[in-house]
């Protein structure tokens, strides 16, 4: 095999698909947590359950933070590790230029996730991945076992350090001191004009008067976007480890590592996700900082945790003749994972904004997840029927492109 031919796309043959199901997997989840920001500002993001909602609708948005939110990020976080590590372990096996293949790869991922984050939906991800895809280079020469434990860290450490600033406020609140968080009078202004322009621009506004608030929401979200790469680049290494483990292509052979997830990672990450719940799903960091930073801070704790459970189950599930049956199904839309992502959003934007069918705000949230379940299923559907045809998704497709600077066939044999 030559390093041209080595280093060119993945065959369909030679994927992973445990992988591609964990993907699909992923989709759906994504998909549950992304719908109620079509139709919400995501000036909200962040403050948990809305509690303006009541009986069906109220106790599907609390099951969807405490079980979906956080978690179903961080699966597609590993998995964007993963792709990583295959990448890496390719490139090394035939000596290929790994380094510029892989910057090439990522400011390619850049530029969709900047199409995607002007043009269609401000809630993108992608960019991020980007970014922390950069930050991995950083990591390329650690074995696995080091890969994981900055992963740990990366994740671990900030998530620890607002569980003791939670404890702290909470102390002091006790003692009687005043911990409210008196926000300075012009940047609240600020903020509410923000939320204002998003609602108005999206609820009723052009496709125009959108792209521009989209623009002016990614330009002053930067920071937070920093801060929230490091818990992304924790879990990418975490992701990265797990593939080079060997626990993916192999899982009989580390099935002691399955159970540790299942037996102890998932109840873990359970416990953690409901005292979470039982101090807060409200998040108000203006009235009542101290208990929504250890809600918070519970909640980071318990998201890997339980995404590793999660992850475990499928790859269980995946080792039975029913459970690979049932979960195969989710492959094809899996492989396609990119072009799903946009489609979501380029579904969810019509339905909700203005410039669309403009279903802002007046769709609850029982029918949002009854839309979700709907519309995933369609893609499952349309996923298989478009890879009997083509051999990706179009957006893997150029993706590929600009990766390997060729065109690859698009047809399928």
């Amino acid at each position: 095999m030559t390093q041209a031919v080595a280093l060119a796309p993945v065959d369909a043959r030679q994927r992973l698909h445990t992988l591609d199901v964990l993907r699909g997997f992923a989709l759906f989840g994504i998909a549950l947590m992304n719908v109620d920001y079509f139709g919400r500002p995501l000036a909200d993001v962040g403050s948990g359950v809305d509690p303006a909602q009541g009986g069906v609708d109220y106790a599907l948005s609390w099951l969807i933070y405490v079980f979906v939110q956080g978690k179903f990020w961080i699966l597609f976080s590993l998995l964007f590790g993963m792709g990583f590590a295959v990448m890496a372990t390719r490139a090394q096996a035939v000596g290929g230029d790994f380094k510029r293949l892989y910057v090439r790869r990522s400011l390619g991922l850049l530029a969709i996730g900047l199409v995607h984050a002007l043009a269609i939906w401000g809630g993108d991800i992608l960019v991020t991945y980007a970014i922390g895809a950069l930050l991995l280079l950083l990591f390329r020469d650690a074995s696995p076992r080091k890969q994981g434990r900055w992963g740990a860290l990366l994740y671990g450490a900030p998530a620890l350090g607002l569980l003791l600033m939670s404890a702290v406020m909470l102390a002091m609140q006790a003692s009687g001191s005043t911990v409210r968080d008196h926000v300075d009078a012009v940047q609240e202004a600020a903020e509410q004009a923000a939320r204002a322009a998003e609602i108005a621009a999206y609820s009723s506004g052009t496709w125009w008067q959108a792209t521009v608030v989209r623009a002016h929401y990614l330009l002053t979200h930067i920071p937070e976007m920093l801060v929230f790469q490091c818990f992304a680049l924790g879990i990418f290494l975490i992701g990265a480890w797990l593939l080079r483990s060997g626990a993916i292509a192999d899982p009989a052979a580390h099935a002691a590592l399955y159970r540790r997830m299942r037996n102890v990672a998932l109840p873990a990450g359970l416990v953690l996700g409901l005292l979470s719940a039982a101090v807060t799903v409200h998040l108000d960091w203006k009235e009542d900082g101290a208990r929504t930073m250890l809600a918070m801070a519970l909640m980071l704790a318990a998201s890997p945790l339980l995404s590793l459970g999660y992850l475990a189950l499928v790859v269980g599930a995946l080792q039975t003749a029913s459970g690979a049956r049932v979960l195969g199904l989710l492959a094809p839309a899996g492989r396609m994972a990119l072009s799903n992502y946009l489609l979501q959003s380029l579904v969810g934007t019509w339905l909700f904004y203005g410039h669309g069918l403009g279903l802002w705000g007046s769709v609850p949230r029982r029918w949002q997840v009854a839309g979700v379940v709907v519309g995933f299923a369609l893609q499952v559907l349309l996923s298989r029927v478009w890879l009997a045809y083509f051999r990706y998704g179009p957006a893997e497709w150029l993706w590929r492109a600009w990766t390997y600077r060729r065109f690859p066939p698009m047809r399928a044999r």
